[in-house]
């Protein structure tokens, strides 16, 4: 039937629309291969093709209104199904406990006392079920009214608990955290609250299939035997008939029997309340394993907060020790610069002092040496005195070529040509000067010892003033601004 319907809506709504298409597609190649045809003849070509995308559309939107109304009213009688099977009328319910079997009517027994009792027990006992049930009625009206919930949350509730398996390890914990995600309106509070109920619910719902199980066994025993027992009565009168003599025995059966069924009733009675007692240990042994399940969720979350207490204070404990050691360590590096630092003065002022008996003796040696040149020069004025030539009045001489001029014209240029200064003047400083610098003789001290790259030497450098102090016009102000 499914196949059908499946069938019939192809082919009154899927096979129009590709036929459409395929007849716009030809249509279009036909007018791109045709360019020069009629335009009265495609006017009448456009409008038959709106006609039928028009038809098209109309026949879709009928479709799709009949087929939201066949939806609507297929949820409504799915509603009604549901309501119908999951409710019964109070009448109903009445009628299912307190309407007498006809197989019990039916029989026929020689003794009226005998099935009016049976009758009355009968009436007693679906009397207690049905205590029981309205007991059971009432608290499920009590607990459905207490939910408070929309159908749409109470639907995805009973999904996401539905989606894990009983035996499945950390079950409550996970269908909460997949609740907090689909309900995310629902505290956590109202999420255990209502889970609280649900399982309330249940077994209340649970104790009304087993109350409604337990009555249709009872009743069925029932039945069995009253048949059985006024077989007996029936079998007990046809004793009596043929020996009406005998009223005594008749008496004593009829008391039997009466025990008997105040026997039975009396084991009923206790069955009831052992199921009873039975129910209610399994609600007691429900409640005492939530009880455990909770207990053993706040044991965890107190282990949990521990471990993070453990590790902060083990994490502050680390940060401390590292804090004492920068201290320490600083505490030598500073001791260490300081001993450096006396060091280093103890060192300057030896150099110093080095220096300035250099610069003595430097000077007491050009003093020496100056003397030496004139005493030389002395010397050999003397000599030029005594080997000096008186030259004669020699006109040629004075009137021919000097070495100079020769040499313009390149005569004598085979010599060898002597630089006796140099070609360029030089404008820098010498290699005494830069040494007499005091910031250079530092820095090379520091790097002899290898402490040029340390703070020590990055302090120091920048206050050693020049040896000739810069003129105040020429200082930089860029840095001060």
């Amino acid at each position: 039937k499914l196949s059908k319907e499946r069938d019939t809506y192809q082919t009154n709504t899927v096979e129009p629309i590709w036929q459409l298409r395929k007849d716009l597609k030809y249509r279009l190649s036909e007018m791109q291969y045709y360019p020069s045809t009629n335009s009265c003849m495609e006017s009448i070509l456009t409008v038959n093709i709106s006609n039928q995308v028009n038809f098209v559309k109309e026949q879709q939107k009928t479709n799709l209104e009949l087929l939201n109304q066949e939806k609507l009213a297929l949820e409504q009688e799915l509603e009604d199904c549901k309501a119908k099977l999951l409710t019964y009328s109070f009448e109903e319910k009445t009628g299912l406990f307190h309407e007498v079997p006809t197989q019990l009517l039916a029989l026929e027994c020689p003794y009226p006392d005998l099935k009016s009792s049976v009758l009355s027990e009968f009436h007693k006992f679906a009397d207690e079920y049905w205590t029981k049930l309205q007991e059971i009625d009432h608290q499920l009206k009590l607990i459905t009214r207490n939910f408070g919930w929309s159908e749409e949350d109470q639907w995805v509730y009973q999904t996401v608990v539905n989606q894990y398996p009983s035996d499945l390890q950390s079950r409550r914990a996970l269908y909460l955290d997949m609740l907090q995600r689909h309900l995310p309106h629902k505290s956590r509070h109202e999420l255990v609250a209502h889970e609280k109920a649900w399982d309330q619910y249940h077994f209340a719902r649970s104790q009304r299939r087993a109350l409604i199980l337990n009555w249709a066994q009872a009743r069925k025993a029932f039945l069995l035997k009253a048949v059985m027992t006024i077989a007996e009565a029936c079998a007990v009168h046809e004793t009596e008939v043929m020996l009406a003599n005998n009223r005594k025995k008749q008496q004593d059966i009829c008391a039997d029997l009466k025990g008997k069924v105040l026997q039975w009733r009396a084991h009923q009675q206790e069955t009831a309340r052992l199921e009873a007692a039975i129910a209610a240990r399994r609600k007691e042994k429900e409640d005492e394993k939530e009880k455990i399940q909770k207990e053993k969720e706040m044991i965890q979350r107190a282990e949990d907060k521990e471990k993070v207490r453990k590790y902060w204070a083990e994490k502050q404990r680390k940060w401390q020790d590292m804090e004492e050691k920068d201290l320490q360590r600083l505490a030598e590096l500073k001791k260490l610069m300081i001993e450096q630092a006396t060091k280093d003065k103890e060192r300057v002022k030896f150099r110093q002092e080095l220096l300035e008996k250099r610069l003595m003796e430097r000077k007491e040696l050009a003093l020496q040496e100056a003397h030496e040149e004139e005493e030389r020069e002395r010397r050999l004025e003397a000599l030029r005195q005594q080997v000096a030539i008186v030259a004669e009045i020699d006109p040629a001489r004075m009137m021919a070529d000097t070495v100079a001029s020769k040499a313009k014209v390149g005569i004598g240029s085979e010599e060898e040509f002597v630089l006796h200064r140099p070609l360029f003047t030089l404008n820098t400083y010498s290699e005494q000067q830069i040494i007499s610098d005091p910031r250079v003789r530092v820095e090379l001290a520091l790097r002899e010892v290898g402490l040029h790259k340390t703070l020590y030497a990055r302090e120091i450098l920048p206050k050693i003033p020049p040896l000739k102090l810069p003129r105040r016009d020429m200082e930089s102000t860029i840095f001060k601004m």
